[in-house]
């Protein structure tokens, strides 16, 4: 570490209460997406004595520039997201919400904000040869999809991932180069260099006729018998699966009937395909639908399947040595020893709008822990604020200042390796291919 690393360090140390109880806060408060209005708030008031901040991108999204902005600037950007996960049972869910950050968005977050403290320094500005943008992304989550599709509808977005807004507003348009962050509680720190599935979302509606399910069966046309029939079509289809694809089809019935002894006249269900290339998905996504169908067919129930873009798969850098040498350099201050330095990690079969974001700008990520429990379950905690908080802002620090310093040398030799497969107008003709609505009409057999 140079002598201004140092005193970044030492600098986030100074502020450690302040970083930890600004955590806690986003805890207890966690929102969901495109819902996040408090703790964008409360984002946006921390950044205020940064030059320029812009707030409502894709309704909740801030984005805020250490410094004036400049043209021919390298600007680096240090994300994190807004958005927490409807867990009701938690013993911190949110009351006014529903909602848990089990994801530990919260600590992204918070990194932002600690990592600014350092950033601001005036020694330190003068030493970054470009700008550092913190930008709080809304909706990572793909959750409450009725939801997003009336926000669709209503025309306030277009895509039901935040990054996936930002992109198609042009709001990504002036970064050269991401980093992001992800709570493992399985770690203390690590690099995220890998690939991740892709998926599109599916929610299906069938349509059939309510009656007494005991004295008048044959006059009614059993939607929830319809789901059934799909379901078993769909089960039938994964061993046409390749297994190189990690193919991954999961969903739940979010409406199922309304009582034992009456035909169910309406069942709802919401779906995830995914896969690890686009092509493998558009391939599922066609044989989900094709089971949908079946269902209606057998039972004669009316059905809507309804496609809606979900995420990208995530494409990983060739070189993150300087990630690497960030997390050594902070880890070397504390004797954490679950510290992995691996450049290119295990794939994985989740998804995340990073995904969307690797395909479009250069993308470093990397883990922190500080957590017990498991990614979005109920038995998540934060128990080392140390980790989970002050070590993120540091890392996020570094990062930004490794980049940039010696006029940006490592942010150019990154942006100037980097293909992207889209562009901006690519991306959003594949994403707006990826929609569409297929309504199947009934036709029961009249009862005798």
């Amino acid at each position: 570490m140079d002598l201004l690393e140092k005193k970044m360090l030492k600098i986030i140390d100074e502020h450690r209460e302040e970083i930890i109880e600004f955590g806690r806060d986003i805890w207890k408060h966690a929102e969901l997406g495109y819902k996040e209005f408090r703790t964008a708030g409360k984002f946006k008031d921390a950044m205020a004595s940064n030059a320029e901040t812009v707030e409502g991108l894709a309704i909740t999204g801030v984005k805020s520039y250490l410094k004036p902005r400049k043209e021919g600037d390298i600007n680096v950007c240090l994300m994190g997201e807004l958005d927490a996960l409807p867990i009701t049972n938690h013993r911190d869910t949110n009351p006014e919400t529903g909602a848990a950050h089990c994801c530990g968005h919260n600590s992204q977050i918070t990194g932002l904000v600690g990592a600014k403290f350092a950033l601001e320094d005036p020694e330190v500005q003068e030493a970054l040869g470009g700008n550092v943008v913190f930008f709080a992304v809304p909706a990572e989550e793909f959750v409450e999809i009725e939801f997003k599709n009336q926000l669709i509808e209503d025309g306030k977005i277009s895509y039901g991932g935040g990054k996936c807004e930002l992109i198609k507003i042009g709001a990504l348009d002036d970064i050269d180069v991401t980093v992001g962050h992800h709570t493992d509680p399985g770690c203390d720190a690590r690099i995220s260099n890998n690939v991740t599935n892709g998926f599109v979302n599916k929610t299906v509606l069938f349509k059939g006729k309510a009656s007494h399910a005991a004295g008048a069966p044959e006059y009614g046309v059993d939607a929830l018998a319809a789901r059934d029939v799909a379901v078993t079509a769909l089960n039938a289809q994964r061993e046409t699966f390749r297994d190189q694809d990690a193919v991954r089809v999961h969903g739940f019935v979010s409406r199922g009937g309304e009582a034992m002894n009456v035909i169910a006249d309406t069942v709802t269900m919401e779906y995830s395909v995914r896969a690890n290339n686009i092509p493998a998905y558009q391939n599922a996504s066609e044989k989900f639908d094709r089971s949908m169908r079946a269902g209606a067919v057998a039972l004669g129930t009316g059905c809507e399947i309804v496609t809606l873009p979900g995420y990208l798969p995530t494409i990983p850098l060739e070189n993150v040595d300087v990630m690497a040498e960030a997390i050594q350099d902070v880890m070397s201050c504390y004797d954490y020893k679950n510290v992995d330095l691996e450049r290119h990690t295990p794939a994985t079969t989740g998804s995340t709008d990073y995904g969307d974001l690797s395909s479009l700008i250069p993308l470093f990520q990397f883990k922190t822990g500080g957590y017990v429990g498991e990614l979005h379950n109920v038995n998540m905690d934060p128990v080392d604020e140390e980790l989970a908080y002050v070590v993120t802002a540091k890392i996020f620090a570094l990062m930004a200042y490794k980049l940039l310093k010696n006029n940006a040398e490592e942010a150019r030799k990154t942006k100037a390796s980097f293909t992207p497969l889209f562009t901006r107008e690519s991306y959003c003709e594949l994403m707006d291919s990826l929609r569409k609505k297929e309504v199947i009409e009934p036709n029961p057999v009249k009862p005798l």
